[in-house]
């Protein structure tokens, strides 16, 4: 049972308003601003758009496991001090384990890795696609477990040459799933696999579990939720690439999604730090902030079933993107929230890029999370897409095809 959405139908100058049911990534409640009106990149206006007032008691945020929701730097001193204010990096690293732990306690533990088999690769078909050859492949990554996935290779690294890759994570779609991503059909702008191969860039993008013809039996494959089942499986693509002859791995690799590829990049990353830049379009909010704390979609099978302990009090989950978003630092992260987006809402986004810039800035690199409001609903435009391909050759440091770099200056 997923919670209501909703869509606005016009009918000339009146409008209405129908509610249906949809999953996290799909719908949230209205949250679109009178316009884009980005927020002032100063100290004053971040901490001054970091309270959400909507779910605020007494002018603050619910505590997240005793911590401060918007303070990331808080955490549990060790000294038995009780709370303390990190200093550096190492003071912060405590709140990053216990954040994961808590991430872990719903979507399930990541598998040790010493738990991955050999990726035993299939190439199931190849198509040539001009600057590129694509191919359909599968490869093992738990033992009786294999993924269908899209591998984009440029022409170029085929004769002798490397290239950096990215791991492309799909949006919902339950009729033809990871296809919409390499341009195999599905809605516009959300061909990125293969706009990255035509920049040069080697592709891999798996299929997510239960969505369309990919339909991995978790009870079996012992896995505790369809959320841990895509970490894991996207963790081993990560070393299917790094086996590739023709990937050029000493600057790590990127991740990108849209929707639910938004969230499942993040959710990623945070356990695999060869992942340097992340990319998420229309991927999050808080917690607190969906649906106003109903987390009925995320309690399907493909997701976390265990968010079910917690319908009726999002305050208590432990976990929250705010954490999420933090953890990622120092890497490059590019977020895409346009304004009119009714799954996430921006100005939610904006609340948790505010909390969790002191964690960069601490990291000595509070110019690597970059927030972007393009005024279109649940989309990632040509022009963001495009900025955030340069983001990724920024970050994995890739200059064949010289392009126009985005500011280092977190516009907002």
């Amino acid at each position: 049972m997923h919670p209501p959405g909703r869509i606005a139908i016009q009918f000339g100058a009146c409008s209405l308003a129908v509610c249906f049911a949809l999953a996290p990534d799909q719908c949230n409640a209205a949250n679109t601003p009178a316009a884009n009106t980005p927020v002032a990149n100063t100290p004053a206006a971040h901490a001054a758009n970091a309270v959400d007032t909507t779910n605020a008691k007494n002018g603050e945020v619910e505590r997240l496991r005793g911590l401060s929701r918007i303070n990331l730097l808080e955490y549990r001193s060790t000294s038995g001090a009780g709370l303390a204010e990190a200093s550096d990096t190492g003071q912060w690293s405590a709140r990053r384990a216990e954040a994961l732990e808590g991430f872990q306690k719903v979507a399930g533990k990541l598998p040790p890795r010493d738990d991955a088999c050999a990726l035993a690769p299939v190439t199931v078909e190849e198509s040539d696609c001009g600057t590129y050859v694509r191919r359909l492949i599968s490869y093992q990554s738990q033992p009786g477990g294999r993924v269908p996935a899209y591998l984009c290779i440029p022409k170029a690294v085929l004769s002798g040459g490397k290239a950096p890759a990215v791991l492309c994570l799909h949006p919902t779609e339950n009729k033809i799933g990871f296809k919409v991503v390499v341009g195999l059909g599905g809605k516009p702008h959300r061909q990125y696999a293969a706009e990255l191969a035509e920049r040069g860039f080697v592709t891999l993008s798996p299929s997510y579990p239960l969505l369309a013809d990919y339909q991995p039996d978790l009870k079996t494959l012992n896995m505790p939720s369809g959320t841990m089942k895509a970490i894991w499986d996207n963790l081993r693509g990560l070393d299917y690439l790094q086996s590739l002859p023709f990937v050029e791995s000493r600057h790590g690799f990127a991740a990108i999604g849209h929707s639910l590829g938004g969230h499942n990049a993040i959710f990623t990353s945070v356990f695999d730090e060869r992942i340097r830049v992340v990319v998420s379009s229309c991927g999050f909010d808080s917690l607190l902030d969906y649906y106003g704390g109903n987390l009925k979609g995320y309690v399907q099978e493909r997701y976390m079933l265990s968010m079910g302990e917690f319908l009726n009090n999002a305050a208590a989950v432990p976990w929250d993107y705010y954490e999420l978003i933090a953890c990622l630092a120092p890497r490059l992260v590019y977020v895409n929230a346009p304004v009119r987006d009714a799954n996430f809402r921006w100005d939610s986004v904006d609340r948790i890029a505010s909390a969790a810039r002191p964690v960069f800035a601490l990291h000595g690199s509070p110019e690597n999370l970059m927030i972007r409001h393009p005024d279109c609903e649940h989309d990632f435009p040509d022009n963001e897409r495009m900025e955030a391909y340069e983001w990724i050759a920024r970050g994995l440091q890739w200059t064949s095809d010289p392009t126009r770099l985005p500011p280092k200056e977190p516009v907002r």
